[in-house]
């Protein structure tokens, strides 16, 4: 399905209303370069079959989300994306599920005022340091040389796990690089992603929070950080993750499950 924006821009979205009486319904807030797919593969149906809802979809840019190469892929423009996502299909009590940057998306929804239960934020807590602001710029270049490809061979050892590295090797490292152009929906998400801005009053958010954190993550990880702007958060749990490091859906789906599973258990109406 398509949510219509523009006549040229859409949302593609995977939308399954809860077969559970006062169920709540989760949707999925992508990281960057993510997509419905690592959602759907095992978390959401997972979810479904206890009952609970789901609401997968995917940012303009993102595939089979269409834009106006004019556009200008900022935070604002996937924030009030989200907003209006959540405004038109009014998923039945909603908790938003947010991955990386996906999660600073979907506290800012909140902090805008969309009308949610609850708020997961999975390897989302970070401030940008000198460290990560570079980080943060050196992925738009890889990409804009090399591609996604070029992009997550150079990085995905250092996001995830050994385990599961060494088990995705095969897949990576097959070369075959080449230069994103500029209107290309990744190369203009990773571009404009550079300059978001990461300061946000934890403390305001005062629905009920999950902040899950994979300890293996070696690019974004800083204990302190997230240890600091957890004990902001006025109504707030926490599960910190030895075996998984920041691409929790794919490294950890089952445990995802079951700990979304209370999460929305837990929250009442």
């Amino acid at each position: 399905m398509h949510l219509p924006l523009t006549k040229t821009d859409a949302l593609f979205y995977l939308h399954h209303a809860p077969s559970r009486d006062g169920a709540p319904t989760f949707i999925f807030v992508n990281a960057l370069t993510g997509s419905t797919d690592a959602w759907e593969a095992v978390v959401a149906p997972a979810l479904r079959a206890q009952g609970f809802g789901t609401l997968s979809y995917n940012f303009r840019g993102q595939t089979d989300s269409p834009f106006d190469p004019a556009l200008a892929l900022t935070d604002t423009v996937i924030v009030a994306d989200l907003e209006r996502l959540l405004a038109e299909l009014a998923p039945s009590r909603p908790i938003l599920v947010g991955l990386s940057i996906g999660g600073l998306y979907a506290a800012r929804a909140v902090l805008n005022g969309a009308r949610v239960e609850g708020l997961v934020l999975l390897n989302t807590l970070r401030e940008i340091g000198p460290r990560i602001d570079w980080v943060n710029n050196a992925m738009a270049r890889i990409v804009e040389h090399g591609g996604v490809s070029l992009f997550l061979d150079a990085l995905f050892p250092l996001l995830v796990n050994g385990d599961f590295a060494a088990q995705a090797r095969p897949n990576f490292l097959k070369g075959g690089y080449a230069p994103l152009p500029p209107e290309h929906g990744h190369m203009n998400l990773m571009r404009n992603a550079a300059a978001t801005d990461w300061t946000l009053d934890y403390s305001t958010l005062s629905l009920p929070v999950l902040v899950i954190t994979g300890l293996q993550d070696r690019v974004f990880l800083d204990r302190d950080v997230v240890d600091r702007l957890y004990a902001t958060l006025p109504d707030a749990r926490r599960e910190n993750w030895a075996e998984a490091g920041h691409l929790l859906p794919q490294e950890a789906p089952e445990r995802l499950v079951a700990s979304l599973a209370r999460f929305g258990q837990e929250i009442r109406p």
